[in-house]
């Protein structure tokens, strides 16, 4: 018999179970110190000594210093990455929105500058009046500079 056939019968199938298992259980490892890492500089309440300290009791004592902290701080861990991830994705829609309007005011926006501009006392409310039917529409009304200009002639 050759060498390869004697490798399958000294490797029977459940031993390569327990050692893909193994395997597997030890990325799991990794994934979880990397995300305990993360989740230790991203909480924003943990003085500058503690995080010192959790990662000094993780990269020293890994498998320990791992199970501790998420023993002890695990469940805001789920809260801090939901708060990171809303965030995100408050500023990805925000952005969005943004670029989607192509760098023009909504109309919410333009009425409100209307209504400050019109508080201010620098347009009548006839004007406000015709500047909101402009926005209503969709049409943009001329920008007001908050005085008229006039022209002398000599």
């Amino acid at each position: 018999m050759s060498a390869q056939t004697y490798l399958a019968y000294d490797y029977p199938l459940l031993s390569v179970f327990w050692s893909m298992l193994l395997f597997f259980l030890w990325i799991m490892w990794f994934v979880l110190l990397f995300r305990v890492v993360v989740d230790i500089f991203r909480d924003d309440d943990m003085s500058g000594w503690a995080k010192a300290g959790w990662l000094v009791l993780t990269v020293l004592l890994p498998f320990l210093g791992v199970f501790v902290y998420v023993i002890a701080r695990g469940k805001n861990m789920g809260r801090r990455e939901t708060a990171q991830a809303r965030a995100q994705q408050e500023e990805f829609n925000t952005y969005i929105r943004e670029t989607a309007a192509g760098g023009r005011n909504s109309s919410v926006d333009e009425l409100a500058k209307l209504s400050e501009i019109r508080s201010r006392g620098d347009i009548t409310d006839e004007e406000f009046r015709k500047a909101k039917d402009l926005v209503l529409t969709g049409h943009r009304p001329a920008e007001h500079s908050g005085s008229t200009s006039r022209t002398t002639h000599r």
